[in-house]
């Protein structure tokens, strides 16, 4: 057996220290921006059935056939799955615990998702999305909201060149008919479809609108248009949301081809892109899904909802210079001495109780190398202590940012810190 050190699973990334702190403070933001519009967090489980993915996302899909991580549970043979997307977990969680039975729920959460992709630039194996959920409200005022709130969280974030796509998928019945149409259209090209076409064409011919191929591009850009078949009612709601969305300001394209991965969505679909990641343009996407509740086995409810890559978002932001913060630091506490070393703790616990953040130096070192490292921490002081000042109960206060050094008794010494960082 080889001694050569384990690596992390490919495109199952480590988040270090130093890129740690653009992280939490994304979360810190993205905390904020969803409670102020009223979402409430839940939190579901990273391992769900197997079959709530087949049910809720689509057999015929990418991420089913090809990309989602299960296996079978060795003690008592149940089908897993890694979740591979959120709403359909929030979803099950909603109906396992009746949370529509009194009042539609807006509801947000964060996490790891798993899918065997290639990895590469803003696609990888493991991935972190944030994801919004209103379940309940029938509107097109509840489709907005959720696009005009993403506007406000790139402005928030400083990202700029994104574009908002926006499209309609109809209803079931429309959804039909323009299913039969394409089977029509595309039974007629069958020697030029590539092979997941083929597989699809009775299954699942939507799908075939979402190739990648660029072998196909010019076929299906001549297929026929979902838009043809709509309704009266899914036109009307989709024109309230374009209204809406013109009341904030807010730019966009309708995007016909716009069909989404997933075969939940009905009516409005919505996909925010940038230019600036390759082939992993997308940073945000969702829609509403109306049937979904009632697929999965609750009493129909109207449903609307996205998810975004935390990845993607943040490497846009660190293309346009957003840098880690650094680690916010009061205090660095030097000693050096046996009695030093034990008063030390004491003086770190007590700051600690006075909401400072402190770092208490360990491993020993002269304190020459002490104040090197106080130096380099991004602290505010070094609070320094001998045996001298832990008999005499009292301490040195060095301001790093500039100031006078000098005694302080251990009584007043919060007070003095919290006036160094004022």
């Amino acid at each position: 057996m080889s001694n050569s050190p384990l690596q992390a699973v490919r495109g199952m990334n480590d988040i270090l220290p130093d890129e740690a702190g653009l992280w939490l403070w994304f979360e810190d933001t993205v905390r904020d921006w969803l409670e102020s519009y009223g979402y409430r967090n839940i939190r579901m489980p990273l391992v769900e059935p197997t079959a709530l993915f087949k049910r809720a996302i689509g057999e015929v899909t990418d991420i089913v056939e090809k990309e989602m991580y299960s296996f079978e549970d060795s003690l008592n043979g149940d089908h897993l799955t890694l979740r591979p997307e959120g709403t359909a977990s929030c979803v099950r969680a909603v109906l396992q615990h009746n949370l529509l039975y009194n009042a539609p729920q807006r509801l947000w959460y964060a996490g790891q998702m798993f899918r065997h992709e290639r990895p590469q630039k803003g696609r990888y194996r493991q991935f972190h999305q944030i994801g919004v959920e209103s379940l309940g409200f029938v509107g097109p005022d509840i489709d907005a909201e959720q696009i005009v709130m993403c506007a406000r969280l790139w402005r928030k974030l400083g990202i700029r060149d994104v574009a908002l796509q926006l499209n309609t998928l109809g209803d079931v019945a429309s959804r039909q008919r323009h299913r039969d149409k394409l089977i029509t259209y595309f039974e007629q090209y069958k020697d030029v479809l590539d092979a997941d076409a083929t597989r699809r064409l009775y299954s699942n011919p939507l799908r075939i609108l979402d190739t990648k191929n660029p072998a196909m591009q010019e076929l299906v850009a001549g297929a026929p248009k979902l838009m043809d078949e709509l309704d009266a009612e899914a036109i009307a709601h989709f024109e309230a949301v374009q209204a809406l969305l013109k009341r904030h300001d807010i730019a966009y394209e309708i995007n016909p081809r716009l069909v989404r991965g997933l075969d939940y969505y009905n009516r409005t679909v919505f996909e925010w892109v940038t230019t600036r990641l390759g082939a992993q343009g997308t940073i945000c996407a969702g829609g509403r899904y109306d049937g979904l509740v009632a697929q999965i086995g609750g009493k129909p409810a109207p449903a609307c909802g996205f998810a975004m890559g935390v990845e993607r978002l943040l490497a846009l932001m660190q293309e346009d210079g957003m840098q880690n913060p650094p680690m916010p630091l009061d205090v660095y506490l030097v000693h050096q001495g046996e009695q030093a070393s034990a008063f030390a703790t004491l003086v770190a616990e007590a700051l600690r109780d006075a909401d400072l953040r402190v770092l208490l130096h360990c491993g020993g070192g002269s304190f020459k190398s002490q104040m090197k490292k106080a130096d380099s921490s991004g602290a505010v002081c070094a609070v320094i202590i001998g045996d001298d000042e832990a008999a005499a109960n009292e301490v040195t206060l060095k301001p790093l940012r500039g100031g006078e050094q000098g005694k302080v008794a251990l009584a007043v010494l919060a007070q003095k810190i919290k006036a160094l960082t004022e």
